[in-house]
């Protein structure tokens, strides 16, 4: 005979959302964030306790007079999640807690492959190295690679060095390495999940991701949009407004690189362009071209998608700070209301892998819950059955 979750197993759940997303933190503070009873977060808190997933942390200091309350944690042994920013250049493996506090992250240059098992193992090795110190077993992985990603599985039009991952092959291939499910997803929505992570404020948002490729992401209501083919988000084939340059063409390195060598600039690397003094009118000319598409860029997702914001990240960042102050000027002539539009700092590869932490601790913690409600049904009413995850 089984039985359904009652409400005293929806309130452990609940107290165990609160520690899992807010520890360390005291009973008092509990009762606060849950609305439950005192009695009833102190039974949920043994209960839990005795399954493994919560543990005493320490003591707060309490200035004059009062009794010190215990800080609840979540233990590392409740096991540990991996996101990985799989670039065209870079790659960083980062592992975190349950409870998304660092473990160690490696970044390394990305080593070039032949074959698809190959580059696998190479990252199940970066994984091993950065999970050298973790505590419990991998719950989740989350890879970040530059290019359209379908059901968490399926590359499309990832960066030309990486061709060779076109498909499934590579998330199967990972998988079939670790005892932990493991999803791809693309970076610009790995960087715009860490935007909204940061941010609760921000509710419908555009980001383009300008490195070796374009990439795309959006969000409405704070959630990030997916479309049901491998056209969505394939923002980079439309025009730029520029000659016949389509918008991937002048809104990433490899063809903003090609762009001004065909305008006469001896540019080592793309750095070089913002770095670098150059011969006056052929780099003015690579600006206009990059204003001009920074410009198409915002005004379709205006268009299309209605953005509060949209938000620029890459190795064409600096670029992008550059020429804002022209692309709003422009903007506010051709659109009746202009999305607030920010070129945003982060750390090449480090930020995209804290996204894809995101996304593994949202599905582990998830799971964790199910397995609080679904561990009734598992055993007699009358027993007790701690969760199996």
């Amino acid at each position: 005979m089984t039985s359904n979750p009652t409400s005293r197993d929806y309130n452990k759940a609940s107290v165990l959302d609160v520690v899992l997303t807010r520890a360390p933190l005291t009973r008092n503070e509990l009762i606060e964030l849950t609305g439950l009873s005192k009695a009833t977060v102190s039974r949920a808190v043994e209960e839990l306790r005795a399954d493994g997933f919560v543990i005493d942390g320490g003591v707060d200091e309490v200035v004059g007079r009062g009794r010190r309350s215990t800080y609840l944690d979540v233990p590392g042994t409740t096991g540990h999640v991996v996101g990985i920013s799989f670039g065209a250049q870079t790659t960083c493996v980062l592992v975190t807690d349950l409870r998304g506090r660092e473990v160690h992250h490696v970044t390394v240059p990305t080593e070039g492959h032949d074959e698809v098992r190959a580059g696998a193992e190479w990252l199940v090795g970066l994984i091993a190295k950065a999970g050298e110190s973790a505590q419990g077993p991998l719950r989740q992985v989350v890879a970040a690679v530059p290019g359209r990603v379908r059901n968490g599985k399926e590359i499309f039009g990832p960066a030309e060095s990486m061709k060779i991952f076109t498909g499934s092959d590579l998330q199967r291939a990972i998988e079939d390495l670790i005892n932990a499910p493991v999803l791809l997803d693309s970076d610009a929505n790995a960087s715009l999940l860490g935007i909204l992570t940061t941010d609760a404020t921000v509710r419908n948002a555009a980001l383009f991701g300008l490195s070796t490729n374009l990439n795309f992401a959006s969000c409405t209501d704070h959630e990030l949009a997916r479309g049901r083919t491998p056209a969505f988000g394939d923002i980079g084939v439309l025009s730029s407004g520029v000659d016949d340059e389509i918008l991937d063409e002048l809104l990433s390195t490899r063809g903003l690189l090609r762009f001004a060598r065909g305008r006469g600039l001896d540019l080592e690397r793309i750095e070089d362009l913002w770095l670098e003094p150059h011969e006056e009118m052929a780099h003015a000319e690579v600006l206009e071209a990059f204003t001009t598409a920074i410009a198409t860029a915002v005004s379709v997702v205006a268009v299309m998608l209605d953005p509060e914001s949209v938000y620029f990240v890459g190795r064409l960042r600096p670029l992008v700070e550059e020429v804002l102050p022209e692309v709003r000027r422009r903007l506010d002539q051709s659109l009746p209301a202009v999305p607030e539009i920010k070129a945003v700092t982060q750390v090449i590869g480090l930020s995209t892998a804290e996204g894809a932490v995101y996304a593994c601790l949202t599905m582990a913690q998830g799971r964790l819950r199910d397995a609080v409600l679904g561990a009734r049904r598992q055993s007699q009413p009358t027993e007790r059955s701690a969760p199996a995850f």
